[in-house]
C-alpha cells in the first residue's frame, strides 16, 4: 500500500481548531461588576463544500460543534490566579478531501471519524504578579503556539499550523482534532516580548478517541519552545521542536532490514505586520488590513514534508456599511521530503516536490449569533492526485455562536 494512504485523513496532517468568521460580542459582565465565575460558549459549524476538480467531483457538507466552559476559580472559590477550561468537540461530515485529494487537507472542520470527544481540559495558573502562566492537562498546541490572527480566517489546514509540524508523532500531536496531556509555561519578561516552552506527550488521544487517552510517556514526548516580540506595529516570533524518542525513518534501513531511528525535529519562523488605519475610533480596535508570512523545516526524515511557508493578507470592515465583514487571501507551499517521494514513487504513485494553495475568502456577520462565509480554494499538484495536477474548491460555511455568563 502506498505510504500515501497513511495519510488519506488530512485534517490531522494540518488542522487548527476552526475560529468564527468574526468576533461575536460577549454578553455584558454580571452587574455585581465582579468577573463572572463560569463562561459558557459554543460554535457551531456547518459547512458545504464543492469539489469541482480532483480526483473526483460533487458537493459534500462538514460540521462542528464546539462547547467550551472556562472556569475563573478566583470569582468561584476563592483561588487566586486559577482557570479551569473544559472543552468538547462533536464532528461528522463526508470528507470532502477524498474528493479534492490534497495531502494538507481543504477544510479545517473536517475529521477522519464523526465522534463525540472531550478537546481540552486544563487548569491555568497565574502566578501572582510574575508575569508567568502555567497550564496542565488537554491542550491544543496550536492555540499557543505555531499561529497567528491574521491567518485565522482561512479555511485551509495548512493556515494553522505548518504541515512539516503536523504531520509528526505517533499520530499527529496535540492539534485538532485530538490533543495529548501537555505542560507548559508562558513568561513575558515585557509588554512586547514572550517566551514559551511546553513538553507534550508524543501520541495524541483524547477520551472519545478510538482506544481512549494515549499513555503518557510511552513513546516520548514533543518538545517545542516559541520566542517573540509582539508590539501594535507587529509580530515576529521563533520556534523549535523536537521530539525526545526516535521515530521509524521512511526509507533507509538497518542490516536486519528494519528502519532506522531518527530524531523528528525542526524550526519555524512567523512574521505578522498590521497595515492602515485603525477602523474604529476606539485605540484598541483592528487595523485595516494585516499582513503575515510564515516558513517552517524538519528534517524530512520521518515525515512526507521537510518545509513549507504560508502567505496572505486579512482585510477587516471591507465593506464601509458592513462593519463585520472581512476579506482574506491566502497561499501556501509544502515541500515533499525526498524520501517519502521515492516511496511514492516505488509504489506507482510518482509526486511531484511541492503541494500548492490558494485561498480566498470573505466572511460578515449576518447577527451577533451569525456569520457566513464564501470560500475558493484551488491545489496545484494535490499529493493525492498527481494525475489531475490541480483540484478546484468552493465552499460555504455558516457559524453558529453563542456565550454566558454568570
Amino acid at each position: 500500500m502506498a505510504l500515501a494512504a497513511a495519510f488519506s485523513a488530512a485534517p490531522a496532517l494540518c488542522a487548527e481548531e476552526p475560529q468564527p468568521a468574526a468576533e461575536i460580542p460577549a454578553p455584558e459582565a454580571p452587574a455585581s461588576g465582579g468577573h463572572p465565575a463560569i463562561t459558557l460558549s459554543g460554535e457551531y459549524i456547518l459547512d458545504a463544500v464543492a469539489v469541482a476538480r480532483g480526483t473526483a467531483t460533487g458537493v459534500r457538507y462538514v460540521d462542528l460543534a464546539t462547547l467550551t466552559a472556562a472556569i475563573d476559580l478566583d470569582a468561584a472559590a476563592g483561588w487566586r490566579g486559577g482557570t479551569l477550561v473544559a472543552e468538547v468537540i462533536a464532528g461528522t461530515g463526508q470528507r470532502p478531501n477524498d474528493l479534492a485529494g490534497t495531502l494538507q487537507g481543504i477544510n479545517n472542520s473536517e475529521v477522519p471519524q464523526g465522534r463525540a470527544k472531550l478537546y481540552q481540559f486544563y487548569l491555568e495558573q497565574q502566578l501572582g504578579a510574575a508575569p508567568v502562566t502555567l497550564r496542565a492537562g488537554f491542550i491544543d498546541l496550536n492555540a499557543e503556539f505555531y499561529s497567528n490572527e491574521a491567518a485565522g480566517l482561512l479555511i485551509a489546514p495548512a493556515f494553522g499550523i505548518g504541515s512539516e509540524l503536523a504531520a509528526t508523532g505517533p499520530n499527529g500531536p496535540a492539534i485538532f482534532p485530538s490533543t495529548a496531556l501537555t505542560a507548559s509555561v508562558r513568561i513575558a519578561p515585557t509588554d512586547e516580548t514572550y517566551a514559551a516552552l511546553a513538553v507534550v506527550n508524543a501520541e495524541a488521544g483524547v477520551l472519545g478517541d478510538v482506544g481512549g487517552m494515549a499513555p503518557l510517556l510511552d513513546q516520548g514526548a514533543l518538545l517545542i519552545g516559541e520566542g517573540g516580540w509582539a508590539t501594535p506595529a507587529g509580530k515576529v516570533a521563533l520556534g523549535l521542536w523536537r521530539y525526545t524518542d526516535r521515530q521509524d525513518d521512511l526509507r533507509l534501513t538497518d542490516a536486519a532490514g528494519d528502519p532506522l531511528r531518527q530524531r523528528a525535529q525542526g524550526a519555524y519562523v512567523l512574521l505578522e505586520r498590521p497595515v492602515g488605519g485603525r477602523i474604529g475610533p476606539e485605540p484598541d480596535s483592528p487595523r485595516k488590513a494585516a499582513l503575515f508570512v510564515r516558513a517552517g523545516f524538519s528534517d524530512g526524515n520521518t515525515t512526507p514534508y521537510r518545509g513549507g511557508w504560508q502567505a496572505g493578507i486579512l482585510v477587516n470592515r471591507v465593506l464601509a456599511a458592513r462593519p463585520d465583514s472581512q476579506l482574506s487571501i491566502g497561499a501556501n507551499q509544502a515541500y515533499l521530503s525526498r524520501k517519502f517521494r521515492l516511496n511514492e514513487a516505488d509504489a506507482g504513485n510518482p509526486l511531484r516536490r511541492a503541494e500548492t494553495g490558494i485561498e480566498i475568502t470573505y466572511a460578515d456577520a449576518l447577527a451577533p449569533w451569525l456569520t457566513a462565509q464564501a470560500d475558493a480554494q484551488y491545489v496545484r499538484n494535490p499529493g493525492h492526485a498527481p494525475q489531475a495536477r490541480d483540484a478546484v474548491i468552493f465552499g460555504l460555511r455558516l457559524t453558529f455562536a453563542f456565550s454566558h455568563e454568570w
